[in-house]
């Protein structure tokens, strides 16, 4: 294998499949989209795959996905024949206990997660009628972790098949700045690198990675099966020198400190290495290598021990010394020659590591303990709970204890247990031609100290996470995240307090600002100070006893379900169709189960209504895409379209705006596009994606109905617009963008024209069956499959979708056919910040109250009551498009103004 990356991996795979089959024509994964966003170092990935059962019986198609260890899942669906299969998350004993009597009545199976390097995989499957189709869609969230300088977002694509539409679209917002970004990984390779899109703008990235199905199958790591293989976005933040990047979002904030210049500390540090008969070949050797490695590594200044042990303990030397030339030649001497052998005892090792370290006291130094073990303690003292009390009482919190667990064989939950009870941490060392990368890896992370004893104070904050540090490294960052004590920014006021070297330092800012992310899109923050909020509170319930114990684990319970996050302590149980069977997926604790081990595995039998996850949740945002700045594109130049580029791109009409019949052109002008500045009531923070369907009635004028969806709420609102009316869809004043859709006349249709204004004088007609772009007085008319770029505009369009981008807003065209008619359907992807927008597609979710259910139904919202019916509408934003139920009201009702301030005159 690769050489592993060291690292809070973000790793999104996705892999659907109907694996009974044997020839791959039987089924087809016709979409496969990653989406990943990261604000404020805080990654939302969604991914949905679309299968097609192309078999005349029903098939099994299964739903594998792997996510980052330290991941939560948020949200899981399932969409067959126009309905929604949502997970709902619960707490493990409940979850269990309704799959327990599944079992009982021969009614479900077991399906069980792996663990492995940077990974857990998770699986359910579905049948699937003949011919019909499913869409999958998963969303999880992450806190990616600095290490070693950089963030590290690693995205894994493994769809078992080459994929007509296949996406990769990163977007990173860091309100900071950042400071590089760069593409690595497998897929990154020379077949693949015109697939590869990346743009760097100060404060924002994108990558988009758009593979043909051709180019699928013949990168480095690709066949007929299609990719196998990575992509490892790298970045890094401009960094405040003093106190560092604080943001707040409504009550919350977030506090990201990582100081670089500063002095480094010289350390002293002791190796306990086992060799112990199970380190027999490849283990050892990778270990002998590693260690010359590290030892090289040392700096003159520091002082270092090497122990090994079996049954006994072997000394190079009895003492700390200083990491001289003729020093650490004698050590790597020693380490070449160490021979596994004998039984295995720790308690007696680390306790000796502890009294070299208690013996060798230094001022202005930082002490840290290095222990790697391969297996349980099995001579000397092997009661795991009385060699951790022994080693807690010895070390007394003076320095942080590193446990190394080399592969599977180990008691990894023990090693946890000991590092969390000391400051360290436990990391698992796989056994691997890279062990020894691996091991080098982790060193590095810890080898150059920066400050000891860091408290992180915030005089007007409360609920605040972990504030006390007993070491800052080198490249690595401290996090904090907490509530602003009455929303009052006045009388918040962060301080840090350590200690370089010797001496005490504060790290404050009287002139430092909180960047206030107030935008839809930051509930982020928030949701950061949850995410570490129940990350902490497992480890302290694995560490505490008694009582103690038992409220941490409480209160991480109770977070995982108010945040819909399936953790250790939390089940997903996800509705599926009648027949189907159970499954329960748990997401365990680093080492309680080996790889490929299950911990339920029960026969298969049908006839259940459920699936249970034990895994993690998070809610699914809107993707927040960006402009892309694709391969081939337009060139500019004197504000002219100079040349077009791309696969069956070609210059249709050419020629003056002034020779085109109106009938050709948008039936409004500039004026006419320009829509009331009033503000959208605000009803709440993700996006309504509009949706439409036609009265039974054939009686003119006809009317549209569309969807306003809603947050939380099981239906969402619908309201009716009449008559083949221009609307105004969007309206960004400070990018000055104006979009408006011409709905059609026809029975269950949509938009027959989009129109798309930059005051740049570039205007953008799209129909179903073209695009016209219009600079000026010059007109260039596009077939499909393009790809342009255009000052602010970017345009990329493939078979049945037409993505657009203008700066920091994106949309996307979808083609939808009803009855033989094509028309056009508009999605937000990724809402404008400016909070001045306006439009259809610029509304916010509905926020509804029922207050009366007979004789008929009345709604509150904003305080006023109106008459509700329940109906139906068809959501367009999807592609094939579910029929929802609806609270039916007025379009005034609905737009909480009046529908005339929506239609271009």
């Amino acid at each position: 294998m690769g050489r592993a990356v060291v690292q809070m991996a973000l790793l999104g795979l996705l892999l659907a499949s109907a694996t009974t089959l044997a020839d791959k024509a039987d089924w087809d994964i016709y979409s496969f989209h990653i989406n990943s966003t990261v604000s404020s170092r805080y990654a939302t990935t969604v991914i949905t795959s679309r299968v097609a059962n192309r078999m005349n019986d029903s098939k099994e198609i299964e739903f594998h996905v792997r996510i980052p260890k330290n991941a939560f899942i948020s949200k899981f669906r399932m969409l067959i024949d126009g309905h929604f299969y949502d997970g709902v998350v619960k707490g493990k004993e409940k979850a269990q206990q309704q799959y327990t009597e599944a079992v009982s009545r021969g009614q479900s199976a077991g399906l069980v997660s792996s663990v492995g390097r940077t990974m857990e995989k998770f699986k359910t499957s579905v049948t699937l009628a003949a011919h019909k189709k499913v869409t999958f869609e998963l969303t999880y969230e992450e806190l990616l972790k600095r290490r070693l300088g950089k963030y590290e977002l690693q995205i894994h694509a493994r769809p078992m098949q080459p994929v007509k539409d296949f996406k990769v679209d990163v977007y990173i917002n860091e309100k900071a700045g950042i400071n590089f970004m760069e593409v690595k990984g497998g897929l990154n390779t020379k077949a693949l690198a015109n697939a590869i899109t990346r743009t760097h703008l100060d404060k924002q990235a994108w990558v988009y990675f758009y593979p043909t199905e051709d180019q699928q199958k013949t990168c480095d790591s690709c066949g007929e099966q299609g990719m196998n293989g990575d992509l490892v976005i790298v970045y890094d933040v401009n960094r405040n020198p003093s106190l560092g990047d604080i943001k707040k979002s409504g009550r919350y904030f977030v506090h990201h400190f990582a100081p670089s210049n500063l002095a480094s500390i010289p350390k002293n540090v002791v190796f306990v290495i086992d060799q112990s008969g199970s380190m027999h070949g490849r283990k050892m050797l990778q270990t002998r290598i590693a260690l010359i490695h590290i030892l090289s590594d040392l700096a003159e200044e520091d002082h270092f021990g090497l122990i090994t042990f079996d049954s006994q303990v072997f000394h190079w030397k009895r003492e700390l010394v200083q990491a001289t030339k003729g020093n650490l030649e004698s050590a790597k001497t020693f380490a070449r020659q160490i021979v596994e052998r004998g039984s295995t005892d720790i308690s007696r090792a680390v306790l000796e590591g502890t009294r070299m370290l208690n013996a060798h006291p230094r001022e202005g130094s930082a002490s840290l303990l290095i222990l790697l073990t391969d297996g349980d303690p099995t001579s000397g003292e092997t009661n795991p709970e009385v060699i951790q009390s022994n080693v807690r009482r010895a070390i007394a919190g003076k320095f942080p204890l590193y446990c190394l667990g080399f592969g599977f064989d180990v008691n990894f939950e023990f090693l946890e247990k000991m590092s969390l009870q000391n400051n360290g941490v436990a990391r698992r060392i796989y056994e691997d031609s890279d062990a020894d990368l691996q091991l080098t890896g982790f060193y590095n992370e810890v080898a150059t100290p920066l400050l000891t004893d860091v408290t992180m104070i915030y005089n007007g904050g409360a609920n605040l996470t972990e504030t006390n540090f007993s070491r800052y490294y080198n490249g690595s960052e401290i996090v904090v995240a907490g509530q602003i004590t009455d929303n009052d920014i006045e009388t918040f006021t962060p301080q840090v307090v350590a200690i370089s070297s010797n001496r005490r330092v504060t790290f404050s800012d009287i002139n430092a600002t909180v960047e206030s992310v107030e935008d839809a899109s930051d509930s982020s923050i928030q949701r950061v100070w949850a995410y570490l909020t129940v990350k902490q509170l497992l480890e302290k319930e694995l560490v505490l006893s008694g009582p103690e114990k038992e409220n941490a684990k409480k209160e991480a319970l109770d977070l995982s379900l108010k945040y819909s996050f399936v953790t250790p302590l939390t089940s997903m149980v996800v509705t599926k169709p009648q027949g189907e069977i159970t499954d329960v997926l748990h997401k365990p604790r680093e080492g309680k189960n080996k790889e490929g081990k299950s911990l339920h595995s029960m026969s298969p039998r049908k006839r259940m209504q459920s699936t249970v996850f034990s895994t993690s949740l998070i809610g699914m945002h809107g993707y927040r895409g960006p402009p892309r700045i694709p391969q081939g594109s337009f060139g500019g130049g004197s504000g002219s379209l100079n040349r077009l580029r791309g696969s069956g791109t070609r210059n249709w009409l050419t020629g003056s705006a002034q020779g085109l019949k109106k009938s050709q052109l948008a039936d409004d002008d500039h004026h006419a596009l320009l829509v009331s500045k009033a503000d959208v009531p605000d009803y709440g923070s993700i996006d309504i994606q509009p949706t439409i369907v036609s009265p039974r009635a054939t009686d003119a004028p006809l009317s549209h109905r569309f969807l306003q969806k809603t947050e939380n709420l099981s239906l969402p609102l619908c309201f009716d617009v009449t008559g083949n009316v221009q609307l105004k869809l969007l309206h960004h004043p400070s990018g000055e963008l104006f979009v408006n859709g011409q709905l059609d006349s026809v029975a269950n249709g949509g938009f027959r024209r989009i129109t798309i204004l930059l005051k740049t004088d570039l205007r953008v007609e799209i129909d179903t069956e073209k695009v016209l772009l219009i600079e000026g007085q010059r007109i260039s008319g596009l077939d499909r499959y393009i790809s342009i770029t255009v000052g602010s505009l970017t345009l990329f369009s493939r078979e049945k979708e037409i993505d657009v981008a203008v700066g920091d807003t994106r949309m996307v065209i979808l083609i939808h056919k009803e009855n033989g008619k094509d028309f056009l359907w508009p999605i937000l992807r990724q809402r404008p910040l400016d909070d001045n927008v306006s439009g259809i597609l610029a509304l916010k979710p509905a926020v509804y109250e029922e207050v009366q259910q007979s004789p008929s139904t009345r709604l509150k919202i904003k305080g006023q009551d109106y008459d509700a019916s329940r109906a139906s509408a068809v959501d367009y934003s999807i592609n094939p498009s579910p029929i929802n139920d609806c609270w039916l009201i007025s379009a005034e009702s609905a737009l909480q103004r009046s529908l005339v301030d929506f239609i271009v005159a």
